[in-house]
């Protein structure tokens, strides 16, 4: 194989004026090493076994620190190591430290976001968070908001709110009645929508077979004029539309304008899963991208993707507070009408839970730490970071580039010359395979759906998350990708 090109050097980003570098965390020691442990996931999970030893719990203690020490060497030996610049897999990225110190503090009050008496300090904070972010969609004063365990639960909830507000339309109580009220309701979504919209119709009792996908185009956006004409189709209560903002796999953004006027005439609810996307609106350069996301009626955001928080910091925006009626309990030992009524409230009717750790109390420490510019030059950091990698791919005739950058997801994979699909598609996992075991890269793949007459391909996955990643970085990691695709080639010639 030829000599692959060579990136262009980024421009210098603004950097944190408190360091040399972002400040982030991590439990292993030797960065050098890589994110991954060396050896096949058998060999390490056995290795991780055998220190821990037999699975009970033991008749005596080894004492704080040797069970502190023990744990410790086991994530640093074993452990991933996300601030590692050849992490690049997953919407994971490396946490601040400064948001690790924070956790720390919210574990160490052990606050819960149900009543003002199990926490009145954090049911502040997490309002504030709420507030801020909601202001930062564009909403109005009557939005409100909850932090969630991740994003599949904000979506649920979001389908949750959807599901009861359509009952409600047609004079139906699905939260006292259920829902076989209603006339086969249906939500719609991309075809490249998270996972979680089925998960959270099969919860909900309206059946995985609600989701309705609709298909994308080109630019891997939902197509409006297929779901114009499905939501035309008679004989279903349209429940809700789901726009994604910032699909997993390509960072792409659904039309979320021409998305909200359909909706509208057919009475269903907006939500926008921008897991991934809202932290766009940190950047100014990015921030264009979701102009649209005030006209929806609730939105998904993770701290734990774009945000550099520890998961999970996931949160469940909502346009009118009232919507959260769903929610709303009055029990008798934890918030009786008569303490409601002397503002003894919590945010208990926000959410499924009850018992609720206070995971605003990072996102607040953050947001304070680095305001809304200090977030925006890592995140332009890491898009750019994106675009000279995907710049490196099309001028390597070992690599092909699979799609746009959109956010900091570079979609890819080994050229593979002269082999049929089945081969090619093979080749991509096997050197991503070789590449986690050998813990040197860690990578992520996934299927580029058919397009234009090509057939669905396997593809390889660059998710660029650390911002103290460098072009150097990235030349070594796909410099690592070329040379093992090339081993995996030589060694099928050699066997054929």
């Amino acid at each position: 194989m030829p000599h692959p090109a060579r990136l262009t050097a980024l421009p210098s980003p603004v950097r944190n004026p408190f360091d040399s570098a972002w400040p982030f965390a991590s439990t292993v020691s030797d960065r050098d090493r890589g994110p991954l442990p060396h050896g096949s996931p058998a060999e390490v999970l056995r290795r991780i076994a055998e220190v821990l030893g037999e699975p009970r719990v033991p008749s005596t203690g080894v004492g704080e620190s040797a069970a502190l020490d023990l744990i410790a060497g086991l994530l640093d030996e074993h452990g991933i190591d996300l601030s590692h610049p050849h992490a690049a897999a997953h919407l994971q990225p490396p946490v601040l430290q400064v948001a690790v110190d924070a956790d720390a503090l919210a574990s160490a009050s052990n606050a819960s976001m149900d009543t003002y008496d199990s926490g009145p300090a954090t049911l502040a904070i997490e309002q504030w968070v709420v507030k801020a972010l909601a202001g930062l969609a564009g909403f109005g004063p009557q939005a409100d908001g909850v932090l969630t365990p991740g994003g599949s639960i904000s979506n649920l909830l979001a389908v949750l709110i959807a599901r009861d507000s359509a009952g409600a339309a047609t004079g139906i109580d699905v939260r006292r009645n259920g829902v076989q009220g209603l006339d086969r309701p249906v939500v719609f979504c991309s075809e490249l929508a998270h996972f979680s919209v089925q998960r959270a119709c099969a919860a909900l009792g309206l059946g995985e077979e609600a989701a309705i996908t609709i298909g994308s185009d080109e630019e891997f956006r939902m197509r409006t004029d297929v779901l114009a004409d499905e939501l035309a189709k008679p004989g279903r209560t349209p429940v809700a539309v789901i726009a994604t903002a910032g699909t997993t796999d390509f960072g792409s953004i659904d039309p979320i304008a021409p998305i909200v006027e359909l909706a509208r005439r057919y009475g269903a609810w907006v939500h926008v899963d921008a897991a991934y996307g809202f932290g766009a609106l940190f950047s100014d350069r990015l921030a264009p991208l979701l102009a649209d996301l005030s006209h929806a009626d609730s939105v998904t955001l993770d701290l734990h993707k774009i945000g550099w928080q520890p998961a999970a910091t996931s949160v469940l925006l909502v346009a009118d507070r009232n919507r959260f009626g769903a929610f709303g309990r009055s029990v008798d030992y934890l918030n009786p009408a008569d303490d409601i009524d002397s503002g003894l409230d919590g945010l208990l009717g926000r959410s499924l839970q009850t018992t609720r750790r206070p995971d605003a109390v990072k996102v607040a420490t953050t947001l304070t730490a680095y305001g809304r510019p200090g977030l925006g030059t890592m995140l332009d950091t890491c898009h750019e970071l994106a675009h000279a990698a995907a710049a490196r791919v099309v001028a390597d005739s070992n690599l092909e580039l699979l799609a746009p950058v959109t956010l900091t997801t570079v979609l890819f994979r080994v050229a593979g010359q002269g082999l049929d699909a089945a081969a090619a598609d093979a080749l991509q996992g096997e050197v991503r395979r070789r590449l986690l075991t050998s813990g040197r890269v860690l990578i992520g793949r996934t299927t580029l759906p058919a397009r234009g007459g090509r057939p669905a391909v396997v593809a390889l996955k660059l998710t660029l998350l650390n911002p103290n990643a460098t072009a150097t970085d990235i030349e070594d990691l796909l410099d690592q990708v070329v040379a093992t695709g090339h081993d995996v080639l030589a060694e099928s010639e050699g066997a054929a």
